[in-house]
């Protein structure tokens, strides 16, 4: 009994010792894990931060080692400004709305609102994907499956227009999107990818090749690998014809031979714009013309440019040759069919030697330039951050590190010394600080497309966004004229009224060339997938007079420094006098 009992006391002994052991490694591997996270929540909320910077931190944190990103997301500067910075080589202004003061105030929000931004974004990723779990494994596919075919990108059939979503791509949602733009058929490859067009792709491919399942669709197969999954959608036009977009363009002087200038043509007694539009969509055609009984299709060329417009008067009453001034003027309307001479876009082949930044204060309207810019040269953009919604929405730039320089140039809100030596050159675009607020705001808690409501303009962090705010807006322009090695300046005002020039300058600065064609199909999709649907009117006006007052001496401090390296100052519609 008593060697019996013995053993089992050297028994738990041993197992004593082993447990011991296993908990003292346990809690090295998590102590080990938490100092290299540590490590590296540290380095990434202090990358940028200037030599002679020291890093904020906000009221009622001191003491505390890592702040919670959760009090950052709706950041309030703290009264402390840092010092230390040289001051401007700018003409005396008040003190208190010097660039110096500017400068050192809005180094504390550029590091709040960058924590803000990388918190946010983390914690959208496992809300969105939450959501995709309670979708339908099966959907009800209105369209009729075709089949599978393969895809060449560099003879691709379905062109007419292309979609992308990386999250959220259904078989329902690509046939309606092609049906709505009076397309006959609609394909999806990669889980995520739409095409659009009137022709069936001319290799067909195995069944069982089309294998990628939807990324917001469990059960239903949206392509694959170069290879389209196939749906005609005429059935559906029916019903999508009354949500088409025919836009008119305007009265235009005909060209000499119209025949020339436009591919396809139709003679139609009694012709209407819906059969005209109609034809051309078919023809996968932006551009519908009519003149009289005739109806041409075609896209805007240096031979019609439609920038000369002329006297709507000349093409009014009904579409017969008389109304027209015999022949001489034609309507001129937008199909819902995409213009797709300029929708090709890639990565640099080879990297590239100069960095370039594409700067603006957020809300300036950075992704509209990146459109424009993706469109006239054919080569995808970076971002200094990481957007999901731009990235589903064809920014494929988004997920490439903004160092790898495969980009054409990288979006960045960033300022300060270190983070804009780091490029070679930069495109400052400068927007009316008073829309640049409103824009930020209404993305802040909105998304890029909505609109914040009421109740958050009313409330009080509207004051609060636009105190912070506004400084940040005059300081990350006169960072840029002081640290910036060679820039372009753009305001976003002259870039909307005259794009095509504005475009080209940009093409140029980043040394590369395009043709007349391209930029005016850039010109012809403008607006790209970003644009809010006009301008939500409000019943009241949010600029208090004090608001109004602040901003204005950071508008003066700001069109008195861009004068000073020789740019052309702020334009004269939001300068005070």
């Amino acid at each position: 009994m008593a060697k019996a009992f013995f053993r089992l006391q050297k028994f738990l002994r041993r197992t004593q010792f082993l447990l011991f052991f296993l908990t003292a490694a346990y809690l090295m591997a998590g102590s080990l894990l938490l100092l290299q996270r540590t490590r590296l929540v540290i380095q990434q909320s202090s990358r940028g931060t200037s030599a002679n910077q020291a890093l904020p931190v906000p009221e009622g944190m001191a003491g505390v080692g890592i702040a919670d990103a959760r009090t950052l997301q709706n950041p309030r500067p703290s009264p402390r400004l840092l010092v230390g910075m040289d001051a401007m080589q700018e003409p005396a202004l008040d003190q208190r709305h010097g660039p110096r003061w500017l400068a050192s105030r809005n180094s504390e929000l550029r590091q709040l609102r960058r924590r803000w931004f990388h918190r946010f974004i983390s914690d959208q990723e496992p809300m969105q994907t939450v959501g995709f779990k309670v979708m339908k494994h099966t959907a009800e596919h209105q369209g009729t499956y075709v089949g599978c075919f393969s895809d060449d990108s560099r003879e691709r059939t379905l062109k007419g227009a292309v979609f992308y979503d990386l999250r959220k791509m259904t078989v329902s949602h690509c046939q309606e999107a092609c049906a709505e733009r009076a397309y006959t058929y609609a394909g999806l490859a990669y889980g995520a990818e739409c095409y659009c067009g009137n022709a069936l792709p001319a290799t067909a491919s195995k069944p069982e090749e089309c294998n990628s399942e939807c990324k917001g669709e469990k059960g239903s197969i949206c392509g694959g690998v170069n290879r389209l999954s196939v749906y005609r959608v005429e059935e559906l036009r029916a019903g999508a014809r009354r949500r088409r977009n025919v836009i008119y363009r305007g009265c235009f002087r005909a060209p000499e031979n119209l025949t020339d200038t436009f591919p396809a043509s139709l003679i139609q007694p009694n012709l209407t714009v819906e059969m005209c539009s109609e034809f051309c969509s078919k023809k996968e055609f932006p551009l519908a013309v009519i003149r009289g009984r005739e109806c041409y299709c075609g896209f805007p060329t240096g031979r019609f440019s439609l920038h000369d417009g002329a006297d709507g008067q000349l093409c009014s009453g009904t579409h017969n040759a008389s109304s027209a001034a015999q022949g001489k003027y034609c309507l001129v309307y937008q199909t819902p069919v995409q213009d797709t001479r300029c929708t090709d876009r890639k990565f640099l082949t080879t990297k590239s030697k100069v960095f370039v930044a594409l700067s603006s204060f957020p809300g300036a309207g950075n992704t509209w330039a990146r459109h424009l810019i993706e469109h006239a040269t054919g080569y995808y953009t970076g971002s200094y951050y990481f957007d999901g919604a731009l990235y589903n929405k064809g920014f494929k730039g988004e997920k490439d590190h903004w160092r790898s320089r495969r980009t054409i140039c990288v979006k960045t809100h960033e300022s300060g010394k270190t983070e804009i030596e780091m490029f070679d050159s930069a495109i400052l675009l400068i927007r009316n600080p008073f829309k640049s607020l409103m824009a930020e705001f209404n993305r802040k808690y909105a998304g890029h497309l909505g609109y914040a409501t009421d109740r958050n303009w009313k409330s009080k962090e509207w004051p609060d966004f636009v105190n912070s705010y506004a400084s940040w807006w005059a300081s990350h322009v006169l960072d840029w004229l002081r640290y910036g090695k060679h820039l372009l300046v753009i305001h976003y005002e002259d870039l909307k009224q005259n794009l095509i020039p504005k475009l080209r300058e940009m093409v140029e600065f980043l040394n590369m060339t395009v043709t007349e064609d391209r930029l005016l199909c850039v010109e012809n999709n403008r607006d790209g997938n970003f644009k809010r649907s006009g301008a939500k009117q409000k019943d009241f006006e949010p600029f208090t007079q004090e608001m109004k007052d602040l901003i204005n001496r950071y508008i003066l401090t700001v069109d008195e420094a861009l004068r000073g390296r020789n740019f052309t100052g702020l334009p004269r519609e939001y300068v005070p006098r």
